[in-house]
């Protein structure tokens, strides 16, 4: 497939928290296991890709929840994998050296149960290959630490203070829409060093095995991820961006984009970039078709550039 970001006078690239990005397109972590799933599949190109988020990493390895894990949904999935990793050292060590870091960027998604576990994988990925650090403090899988964190305002704060002076790589904060006050979150994090935010993560839902009346998600409940979350993910971008906007801090946008009408609607509220997750499963060489729709869009509507379409939603008539 055509690297389209390098070949028309329309320009996909864009700058987040200070990093150059050849197309607003961001991998999302979990989605891609550690960057090197998607490059097996013919046609895809890392091209296409302004950076790929890695698989949520903590200090240690952690085998992850009991099965099921993963449970289609109407428009949409629920998964509860439970941050099954092999631990961080092994990622810097084993598996960051054989990545393509000159075709794209590749981003640690760091977890931990405790002030203390966040600071330490901040550091160890500090020296490493990987050109930015998400902050997971919103995962609603993992019974210690994850759920807390994200939805206490102050906590959140915590935590990028604890990161902050460990590393000098750009720090975003992956916000949860569980949260009553996400605005408030948004705030604070900037306020103790975030310099970008994931505007959302997973909602928490369940499922039920009508026949044997039971969960079917071994953990109970799981993350919603996929296009029924799309209209709360729109709406918390939305509420967040002026925040951002304030601060000079963008927004990573992401919650059940699938397709070029999607970005569209994500870029226009507010999303300087755009992260594709369950979309990719529904079709691996979405990134592709995605930058061909956005390059259409602007030309049609005589805009040069990407950076052009962000905010720029109009009040209504």
């Amino acid at each position: 497939m055509t690297s389209y970001s390098s070949t028309s006078s329309i320009d996909l690239s864009t700058h987040f928290a200070g990093l150059p990005l050849q197309t607003p397109l961001v991998l999302l972590s979990g989605c891609v296991g550690f960057g090197e799933e998607y490059t097996r599949i013919e046609g895809f190109s890392n091209r296409d890709v302004g950076a790929v988020i890695l698989k949520g990493t903590t200090l240690e390895p952690r085998m992850g929840n009991a099965p099921h894990r993963v449970y289609e949904t109407p428009s949409g999935m629920l998964n509860a994998i439970g941050l099954q990793n092999p631990g961080a050292r092994y990622v810097i060590d084993e598996i960051l050296p054989h990545l393509p870091h000159d075709e794209t960027q590749f981003w640690a998604n760091a977890n931990g149960s405790s002030l203390e576990e966040y600071a330490e994988v901040a550091a160890m990925f500090d020296d490493s290959p990987v050109t930015a650090i998400e902050i997971n403090i919103s995962c609603p899988n993992v019974k210690e630490g994850g759920v807390h964190f994200g939805n206490d305002p102050i906590m959140a704060a915590k935590v990028v203070e604890a990161m902050r002076p460990m590393t000098k790589k750009p720090l975003i904060t992956k916000l949860s829409p569980n949260n009553a006050d996400i605005a408030k979150t948004a705030r604070l994090v900037i306020e103790a060093g975030s310099d970008g935010l994931s505007v959302i993560n997973t909602l928490v839902g369940m499922a039920v095995d009508t026949e044997k009346r039971t969960p079917i998600i071994g953990n109970i409940s799981g993350g919603l991820s996929g296009p029924a979350i799309k209209p709360v993910a729109l709406w918390k971008i939305h509420q967040t961006r002026a925040v951002a906007a304030k601060h000079g801090v963008p927004i990573l946008g992401q919650g059940g984009l699938t397709n070029v009408h999607d970005a569209l609607e994500f870029a226009i509220t507010g999303a300087d970039a755009l992260g594709l997750g369950t979309g990719l499963f529904y079709d691996p060489l979405l990134c592709g078709k995605i930058c061909e729709g956005l390059r259409s869009y602007l030309e049609k509507h005589e805009m040069t550039s990407y950076e052009d379409l962000v905010g720029s939603l109009q009040s209504c008539p």
